[in-house]
């Protein structure tokens, strides 16, 4: 069984590449070091390999189930949860002030790629429920803090985001679910909540004692109705069971079957439908509102950042995983000899020696291994927007993760997904049967270029708000780091120093096409175009970035010549399809603005 991850990368990237030890002389990581967060990492792959991958393929093959009392999935669900919180990881990214270890972003994620590699749907639960914690960490009254949040963090409980509905999809302006004011209490301002709600992955199981779910309504304006657009909509806590352990109105209307991560249910959410449940006696589903009324949205967004990191994290590792199978099975599957060994009495040799294979075997590292070190960098980019020494530089790591966010959240899903694909090819028919994970690895990927924003959301996000709302700012000084890292290129690496900037350089002229077009829809016709390209070229820089800093790690020879040839694998396969991605944007083409839906 190939390990979960090879852990000279992580401590290349974390130690040599990021220069994690910078920002663990921060004030607010004092109390962690290189040697507390290599024993952190150790923890992370025990628990992951005891409690999360001896499951993957019982979670998918024993899918939740629903009957009267609500969904149900495996009993080893509940004891993963349980593992994840006591050995300190539910915890770990929040301050001491909150109950937590004060752990960086960046370390948290390393850990969490153990727990994503192992089993990626057993690990949502947990991430759903720090991506809870952390809102009611930031935004939450003190007793909505230790009602709520200290819960999930000890693993008793667990927490959802609770946004999409059935009629609007992705389209949160057009959310119906409405908050009524129902008085006020310790846990502060009190609200009925009717509504349904859609997607909403681990919505209701019986892994934990409770579920705490962050619901998107809209507070009706004075004359009853519901404004349209965004600015009516707060954020509500809406627990399973109340704090005195009376029942809610939050009723499972139903399950999404899925095609593959199926060990995380995927619920239909009822909010106050009145048939089973009305608890206090009243009409609704009790909640409390965090943080000021209109501000849903801007709460929601502020986590969305760390959110989208955590999917890409997911899908990355699905992706990796998948990569190392390859290589294990490619390793020991003889089959064929050597072009221009016609003698057939010989022995087969290893498919691993074959020139198509290693092909393959190295997109899967390029695609995976750079994933892995575009989240790590994103991650630590978070850390520096909140504790970077100077005001310019947390603002500088704001505005550049802003503008990698929708990179991080895409790049990761479509091409991790990628090396899952090769993975099966790599296992030949094998690949195709659940005999083998990579089948499997596959089904669960796919889910991530859907959810938290779909490619083409992504897509209008990025040029749309990070490039052109921006006049280009963050671009520019993306750009300027591109020249910077493109001139420290190790001289080996010159032909591909060219191609970073040839690659920057064309971005701009299309970012100038774009802002000559003649109107908004013009300008996102080609978004997804834009998008690919774009997030070639951020991998292009990774990959220049790491292939410098090979040159001083303690990695061994092989490891570094490996990582080496990703590199320029990267840059000879993969980078010229910059220009195609960008040749329609030049051209000022306009097909899919001005084609009918009627031709279809």
């Amino acid at each position: 069984m190939a390990e979960l991850i090879d852990r000279s990368l992580l401590d290349f990237l974390l130690h040599d590449w990021l220069k994690l030890e910078d920002v663990l002389a921060r004030p607010g990581f004092a109390e962690h070091s290189r040697d507390s967060v290599g024993a952190m990492l150790d923890t992370a792959e025990k628990t992951a390999t005891t409690h999360f991958l001896p499951y993957f393929k019982k979670a998918d093959r024993e899918e939740p189930y629903q009957d009267e009392a609500g969904a149900h999935v495996i009993p080893e669900v509940r004891g993963a949860i349980a593992a994840y919180a006591q050995a300190g990881f539910a915890a770990a990214p929040f301050p001491a002030a909150l109950g937590g270890l004060g752990v960086p972003f960046v370390v948290h994620n390393a850990a969490m790629a153990y727990f994503n590699a192992a089993n990626t749907a057993l690990a949502a639960y947990s991430m759903l429920s720090v991506g809870n914690a952390g809102i009611l960490g930031e935004y939450g009254t003190p007793a909505q803090i230790e009602t709520f949040m200290a819960p999930q963090l000890e693993g008793r409980w667990t927490g959802t985001m609770a946004l999409s509905e059935p009629q609007a999809g992705s389209s949160l302006a057009d959310i119906s679910s409405r908050a009524m004011r129902d008085g006020e209490d310790e846990l502060g301002p009190r609200y009925r909540i009717f509504g349904t709600k859609m997607w909403i992955s681990a919505g209701d199981h019986d892994a934990s004692d409770n579920i705490v779910h962050l619901v998107l309504a809209k507070i009706p304006g004075p004359d009853g109705k519901l404004a349209p657009g965004t600015k009516a909509i707060s954020i509500f806590i809406v627990p399973k069971f109340l704090p005195d352990g009376e029942r809610n109105d939050v009723v499972l209307a139903g399950l999404n079957h899925k095609m593959g991560n199926r060990g995380t249910t995927n619920t239909l959410l009822n909010f106050g439908e009145g048939t089973k449940f009305q608890p206090r006696g009243g009409a609704g589903a009790v909640g409390w509102r965090v943080g000021e009324a209109g501000q849903g949205l801007p709460i929601m967004f502020r986590m969305m950042n760390e959110a989208r990191i955590g999917v890409g994290l997911g899908a990355t590792m699905a992706g990796y995983r998948g990569f190392r199978l390859a290589v294990d099975y490619a390793r020991v599957r003889p089959q064929g000899r050597p072009v221009g060994n016609r003698d057939v009495a010989s022995k087969p040799v290893p498919i691993i020696e074959h020139a198509d294979v290693k092909r393959m075997l190295l997109a899967c590292k390029a695609y995976s291994e750079g994933a892995l070190a575009l989240i790590l960098y994103c991650s630590k980019l978070v850390d520096d927007s909140r504790t970077a020494p100077g005001a310019p530089e947390r603002e500088a790591a704001e505005s550049l993760l802003g503008l990698l966010t929708p990179v991080a959240k895409t790049w990761p899903s479509e091409y991790a997904l990628a090396a899952n694909d090769i993975a099966i090819q790599v296992h030949g028919g094998y690949g195709y049967t659940r005999d083998f994970d990579v089948e499997q690895l596959y089904r669960d990927n796919r889910l991530n270029p859907i959810h938290e924003g779909t490619t083409g959301i992504q897509a209008l996000d990025l040029l749309g708000r990070k490039v052109l709302r921006d006049q280009g700012r963050a671009f520019g000084e993306f750009a300027a780091m591109v020249g910077c890292q493109a001139d420290a290129a190790p001289d080996d690496f010159a032909p591909e120093a060219a191609s970073l900037r040839a690659a920057i350089a064309d971005l701009k002229s299309a970012i100038e096409c774009l802002r000559a077009a003649g109107s908004e829809a013009d300008m996102m016709g080609n978004a997804t175009n834009f998008l690919s390209a774009f997030g070639h070229t951020v991998l292009g820089y990774i990959w220049l970035s790491i292939a410098a800093a090979l040159t001083n790690s303690a990695m061994s020879a092989d490891a570094a010549d490996g990582r080496r040839a990703a590199a320029r694998y990267f840059f000879a396969f993969e980078m010229p399809k910059v220009a195609a991605w960008l040749a329609p944007i030049y051209a000022g083409n306009r097909l899919t603005v001005t084609v009918k839906g009627s031709w279809f």
